[in-house]
């Protein structure tokens, strides 16, 4: 792995080019880790996994093991087939010589609490996954999930993610990996609440009329992110782009 900018040089240490900055806001510091091809595809056939490379999965470990949870809309859990968050030995030690459990939980953002409770996903998860559901959805989602998650009431029609936030404050957590899909990602970007964008160009195109980075909208103004660093390996790009809170 190379770094282009801001400054070239080789052998990039991942851990220390990803390092979690102190953050002195109130709320957790969020990054949103996403893949894309060169035409703006985030899957083909309805997954990620054919886009990326090596490099792209050594990113993906290296920034899990980084945060203090995973976040990821249902909707990505079910297309990308989801388990237990995984690590190396490496990594994990790393973990718990820092304080943390040795693999971050994930927790998952659904509108009506439709889950598959007896799925390995939370059956097989080293720590208990959090899911964050309306209030309408509460009452059924806790009494078919929370003998395997901590079901958690953040919203009135549809999750909030300053609630979300506000939850994870008060757990300790002092950074999130938002993890897609497109929708969550542009519900933290229009609550002005992703601080920043971990972006893989894949070196592929794809055609078709997938879905993109964020879903929703046009923005008014186009957002221009500052560009943190850009890495490179075999043909892949990895853009970490700093997004100012507003």
């Amino acid at each position: 792995m190379r770094e282009l900018l801001p400054s070239p040089r080789s052998d990039v240490d991942l851990a220390e080019a990803y390092a979690v900055p102190v953050h002195v806001a109130g709320a957790p510091f969020v990054r949103c880790n996403m893949i894309s091809t060169l035409d703006g595809a985030i899957s083909l056939q309805g997954g990620s996994g054919s886009l990326g490379g090596p490099a792209d999965r050594r990113v993906f470990r290296v920034l899990r093991s980084l945060t203090d949870v995973v976040l990821v809309g249902a909707g990505t859990v079910r297309a990308e087939g989801y388990g237990p968050a995984v690590l190396d030995d490496e990594l994990r030690a790393q973990r718990v010589a820092e304080g943390s459990p040795p693999v971050p939980p994930i927790a998952v953002v659904t509108g009506s609490g439709n889950l598959d409770w007896s799925s390995g996903f939370f059956t097989q998860a080293e720590v208990r996954p959090i899911i964050f559901v309306p209030r309408a959805a509460y009452s059924g989602a806790s009494a078919n999930g929370r003998a395997v998650a901590d079901v958690v009431s953040a919203g009135e029609a549809r999750v909030d993610p300053r609630l979300v936030l506000d939850h994870f404050r008060r757990a300790g957590y002092r950074s999130v990996l938002l993890e897609g899909g497109p929708g969550l990602n542009a519900d933290f970007i229009h609550a002005g609440l992703l601080d920043e964008l971990c972006l893989t160009i894949s070196p592929r195109l794809v055609a078709g009329a997938g879905p993109r980075v964020l879903a929703g909208p046009e923005f008014a103004r186009p957002l221009e992110p500052e560009i943190v660093h850009l890495l490179e390996e075999e043909g892949f790009l990895f853009y970490r782009l700093a997004l100012p809170r507003r």
